[in-house]
């Protein structure tokens, strides 16, 4: 057997063009248009072929093309007008620095599992990775001082094919690092490397960087040779492989992550879990606290907890890694000897009852426990989490659940497409780029003129529709169809007929085939005299197998009924092709089981393109839809049955098809013009494209938790950490006391005539034990009164004030406001109170009134 050893080449650019590496190592240029259509202009071809990877074109092109590009003047000045457009995008005034500087100079660490920066760099798998890597995007644009941690695949997620019989097959291509737009990290003259103790052995792993504007995203690789075999493809394949090695991809994310940071120096003061992924973190953060600040277990906690925050996106139980007991007891008991907390104390961290200890290990709960701060994604998905975690919380009501909400959004400048950029320009002028949170900017788009802003979605979508066959071409090709069939591709979709879009990724919940249960409906639908066409995309998880089946029966119906030039299904979704839908569809369908879908962003990136929404009311919908720029399906009812649901919301989705949608689209003017759908799409434009931006939603995570986090972890750590140590023994004080804290007597007078807008007294007496009247804090809870008996609808809480104290006895008193008529509930509670609490439900205290 001969052996390789493996040697690296890279371009010989001749210097006029050496400004170009730089421009291809910051995914800066995957976002700006001037950039992509250089390097795609310096070859069309190999652009293509190389998946749209400046660096590894630079190194296909031949010597002769660089040194031809080399000599042509106009395009050197391309180059540096490009490089000089970078430099001054580094070093301009920022949105961070105008409205927060005392952020700068301080660290925000972003860990996700994945990140969707762009296609060149395949290391993600949809929806979850694409937010983090529009995340980092924004906060660049915002200059929030950022970096991202996650982990570098070498097989990343895999390639999709569909097999003649319509069955999903996975390829999974093998990343070549060197070729991707990211460059090691070197220390001293060596690679870093960063190690995480398993049993038995440790876990090696490189550290790589990819340049994402003004801010780093950092990536380990375990792919080394100082590893064994089994240590090695912890990083093979994202979401590959069984619960051990997702549990050792973890560990290598939490722990090696902070380890990856420490060793470059950096010490983020606040910590952003995207996902429950990341929760070891906490742990390795702890450790390093108790060690280098010498502080006890519980100090370094609270440090941790206050300045972490856990980003859940999953609306289900279902949806969270959990792992047996003997299985996290495996593979952490070498790291947890580095650890001041047992081992078992550990695992009962990640379990959401303490009186079952075989109960799977959460590693959302886990995140929970040790962040000062959690949200959902979107205001309904924030409602659904607090009611999914409320055991965690079991005295605190529902609605005060500490789980806050942050809509997603989508980095507006990734998604849009060339044609809507020139409109955009002419009409908006260019601070839609810039600041596309601004509302007065956006409502300009009320001025586009109806003919151009209709020719430019045309022009969209003869584009998707050349895609879209030569994508079935390729399909049709590997399967040696018939040359009837190939020729029959060019019959495929119309561009003057209404076009659906609906790619995702194909779960069972998603419901893809909703629009299949009444097929002879359909088949009329798409032959009408105003008919409609559809186009799928998406990936099935390799292990669910109920989803493969998802994307077999649509493409054999449709195959079957003679749909297949009305109806298709695309193979591969990746970026770029959930681009080109978002460009060239005229509709975003999207039916999730409502409220199983935690937000969505794809149909924030069709409204961007001008594309309207026909959407189940659940995730950002909710929030989105005002009635006039798009259509929500269904009226959010509660149904018995899942089979119900389905037929009635079908039964919705078809009539608005055929009495709606295709309607207005086809009323035309006299200049064949659909003027009320455009009216429509203005509006959409309009309401949703300066809100549901990464843009925006990168300023609320700084606003509402960046920067609390900032503050309330500064207030512990100054004088040698003397509030954070006071905290600690003010807890261990509170919670030694709180059995003895009661409520003894409550007087008000509910039996008076109250009119809205009266105030009704309230007094109060209870024993404190040994806490002090700072300690506490008493309120009266109030509420409209439900249908249910207790039901409290619309709760609102006032902070009773201390008038004295008698024989053990303190009386606190206030008025209940009464705002509106009707019936009302009132109790009185009393919780934990110091002014460096991130929330008075953060200690889980709470004593109720039982009068």
């Amino acid at each position: 057997m001969p052996t390789f050893k493996p040697f690296t080449v890279t371009p010989n650019m001749p210097p006029p063009l050496a400004p170009l590496q730089d421009i291809a190592r910051n995914f800066w240029w995957s976002w700006t248009p001037e950039a992509i259509a250089l390097f795609r202009g310096m070859d069309p071809l190999v652009w293509k072929s190389c998946q749209h990877n400046p660096v590894r074109l630079l190194g296909l092109l031949r010597q002769e093309r660089l040194e031809q590009l080399a000599a042509d003047e106009e395009f050197v000045a391309r180059v540096d007008q490009l490089h000089r457009r970078l430099t001054e995008y580094l070093q301009c005034e920022t949105w961070c620095k105008s409205n927060h500087g005392d952020l700068l100079g301080l660290v925000i660490a972003y860990f996700s599992l994945e990140f969707g920066l762009h296609e060149s760099l395949p290391v993600y798998s949809g929806g979850l990775g694409i937010l983090a890597g529009d995340h980092l995007k924004s906060a660049s644009e915002l200059g929030l001082p950022l970096v991202g941690v996650g982990l570098l695949y070498r097989h990343g997620y895999f390639e999709q094919r569909l097999n003649a019989d319509g069955w999903q097959e996975e390829l999974y291509p093998r990343n070549i690092f060197e070729e991707l737009p990211i460059v090691p990290v070197f220390q001293q003259g060596q690679p870093l490397v960063v190690s995480v103790p398993l049993p038995g052995t440790v876990l090696h792993a490189r550290v790589w960087r990819a340049q994402v504007g003004r801010n780093a995203l950092y990536l380990l690789d375990s792919d080394l040779p100082q590893n064994t075999p089994e240590m090695r493809e912890i990083t093979g394949y994202l979401y590959g492989g069984d619960q051990q090695t997702r549990i050792r991809q973890e560990l290598l994310l939490g722990v090696g992550g902070v380890r990856a940071l420490r060793a470059l120096g950096i010490e983020p003061t606040v910590c952003h879990m995207n996902e429950g992924h990341a929760a070891f973190m906490g742990l390795e953060r702890i450790r390093t606290m108790e060690r280098e600040r010498q502080l006890s277990h519980d100090t370094a906690r609270q440090l941790v907890s206050l300045s972490s925050i856990f980003t859940t996106h999953t609306p289900v139980p279902a949806g969270i890694d959990r792992f047996p007991v003997e299985l996290v007891r495996a593979n952490l008991s070498a790291y947890a000897g580095e650890l001041s907390l047992p081992l078992e104390e550990i695992i009962r961290l990640g379990q959401e009852h303490d009186a079952n200890p075989q109960e799977p290990f959460s590693m959302a709960v886990l995140a929970l426990r040790l962040s000062g701060f959690a949200n959902g994604v979107s205001e309904l998905h924030g409602q659904v989490s607090r009611a999914m975690w409320r055991g965690l919380w079991p005295e605190v009501p529902e609605q005060e659940i500490p789980i806050g909400h942050v809509t997603n959004g989508v980095h507006t400048n990734s998604w849009f497409s060339q044609e809507i950029a020139r409109v955009y320009n002419r009409y908006l002028g260019q601070n839609w780029f810039d600041d596309p949170v601004d509302r007065k900017v956006w409502q300009q788009a009320g001025l586009i003129p109806d003919q151009e802003l209709w020719e430019c979605r045309q022009r969209e979508k003869q584009r998707l529709i050349k895609h879209v066959r030569e994508n079935i071409t390729a399909r049709h090709q590997r399967h040696s169809a018939h040359p009837a069939e190939l020729r029959g591709v060019e019959q495929i979709l119309d561009p003057n007929v209404l076009t659906i879009g609906f790619a995702r990724r194909f779960a069972t919940y998603k419901r893809a085939n909703l629009i299949l249960r009444d097929l002879p409906r359909l088949r009329a639908m798409v032959q009408s005299e105003r008919p409609v066409q559809f186009v799928f995309a998406g990936k099935a998880h390799p292990a669910d197998q109920q989803g493969k089946q998802l994307i077999q029966e649509l493409v054999q119906r449709v195959r079957r009924e003679g749909l297949h030039r009305s109806v298709v299904f695309l193979e591969n979704y990746n970026i770029d092709l959930a681009r080109r839908l978002v460009q060239g569809v005229d509709v975003w369908l999207n039916t999730p089981r409502r409220p199983l879908e935690a937000s969505g962003t794809s149909g924030m990136k069709a409204a961007v393109n001008g594309v309207l929404n026909l959407s189940i009311a659940d995730g950002w919908w909710c929030e989105g839809y005002n009635g006039a720029n798009g259509w929500n399906i269904g009226s959010g009812t509660e149904y018995r049955s899942s089979e119900e649901q389905d037929e009635a919301e079908s039964r919705d989705l078809y009539d608005l098809l055929e009495h709606v949608l295709s309607p207005l689209y086809y009323e035309r003017d006299l200049r064949n013009i659909p003027v009320r759908w455009m009216a429509m799409v203005k509006n959409a434009i309009m309401s949703l494209c300066p809100v549901y931006n990464t843009n925006r939603m990168v300023e609320e995570y700084t606003e509402r938790y960046y920067l609390p986090s900032v503050f309330q972890y500064h207030l512990l750590e100054a004088d040698n950490h003397a509030e954070a140590r006071a905290l600690t023994q003010w807890e261990r004080k509170v919670r030694s006391k709180w059995p003895e804290v009661s409520i003894q007597q409550v007087e008000c007078d509910t039996g008076v005539l109250l009119k809205s807008g009266d105030s009704l007294p309230i007094r109060v007496q209870v024993r404190l034990g040994g806490l002090e009247t700072q300690d506490v804090q008493v309120e009266a809870y109030f509420g409209r009164g439900g249908a249910m008996n207790g039901e409290m609808r619309e709760p609102d809480s006032v902070v009773l004030q201390h008038q004295g104290s008698h024989r053990g006895l303190h009386e606190f008193s206030g008025v209940i406001p009464c705002v509106g008529s009707g019936r009302y509930l009132y109790s009185v509670r009393i919780l934990p109170s110091r002014p460096t609490l991130p929330g008075k439900f953060h200690l889980g205290l709470i004593h109720w009134w039982e009068g």
